[in-house]
């Protein structure tokens, strides 16, 4: 059993969880997940570190509630224990130093996957300049703490609430129009808004590598149902990623594949919310 030591919900959709794990927080190195499963008959979830503490013994991560399990971990507080905390899973990024400015780009709670990568991006001593993207003002998280070490930070809000008003496509092709020194971009988020900012990228030959976010289950790359088209061949995302050269993933697959079971996702979160709602009753 993993113990729950803080939890904090950073916006109407979005949980902060410090979670006990002592040997993960040891190895974890940026860039690399863990599977949660948090009772006997639950589901495989995975979820990307956003920070570790090797001397408390804990990892951070920030969990959006979208289907049964992340709704039903919404409901945990501070104490309370998770049957399973497997990791770390998954190849770390590869940071190294760069010629050139270091591109981070997020759509909503992919803020919380790019803030470590960033961060060691800027330890080595490369220029991270951060574009994070969201609906809305209300839904905003981790924009201070990408302020506090990223040379340049970017807003975008679907609505014009905050910041610029678009999507993170719209900030990013006007510093390519500009002409700016970028090495590298890593793009993590929604599948569509990784394959938009792969398709703008491509025409400036720009190395960008994406984060898949495939459905998961045993994440040892026995099971196969993470798989992914990359250059042609599959891969799994659990093995061999989960990061990939955004210019060469077929996402239109991927998409495909995301959408396998919606209305099964649909259901089991109705039936989970009904049930709930009345036990509260």
């Amino acid at each position: 059993m993993f113990k729950i030591v803080e939890r904090e919900r950073v916006n109407p959709v979005v949980n902060k969880f410090v979670i006990e794990a002592p040997i993960i927080a040891k190895k974890r190195e940026p860039g690399q997940f863990v599977i949660f499963r948090l009772h006997e008959k639950g589901e495989r979830i995975p979820i990307t570190i956003a920070d570790a503490d090797p001397d408390a013994g804990t990892i951070t991560v920030y969990v959006q509630e979208l289907g049964k399990t992340t709704f039903q971990m919404g409901t945990m507080q501070a104490g309370d224990e998770i049957a399973d905390v497997v990791g770390p899973l998954g190849n770390p990024t590869s940071i190294e130093k760069l010629s050139g400015e270091m591109f981070v780009i997020a759509g909503g709670v992919g803020a919380a996957e790019v803030l470590p990568i960033a961060r060691k991006h800027k330890k080595i001593g490369n220029k991270v300049v951060a574009i994070l993207g969201f609906r809305s003002k209300d839904i905003v998280i981790l924009e201070d703490e990408f302020r506090s070490f990223a040379d340049e930070v970017y807003i975008t809000t679907d609505d014009g609430s905050y910041g610029r008003e678009g999507f993170v496509t719209t900030e990013l092709k006007e510093h390519l129009d500009k002409g700016r020194n970028i090495a590298e971009i890593l793009a993590v988020g929604p599948a569509i808004m990784m394959k938009v900012v792969s398709d703008l990228t491509r025409h400036y030959k720009i190395k960008t590598m994406v984060s898949l976010n495939s459905i998961m289950i045993d994440a040892t790359g026995m099971c196969g149902v993470c798989r992914v088209e990359v250059g042609g061949e599959t891969r799994y995302a659990c093995v061999h990623g989960p990061e990939f050269d955004g210019h060469k993933v077929n996402f239109d697959l991927l998409l495909k594949r995301l959408a396998s079971f919606k209305e099964e996702e649909k259901i089991s979160l109705e039936r989970y919310q009904a049930a709930v709602g009345g036990e509260d009753g």
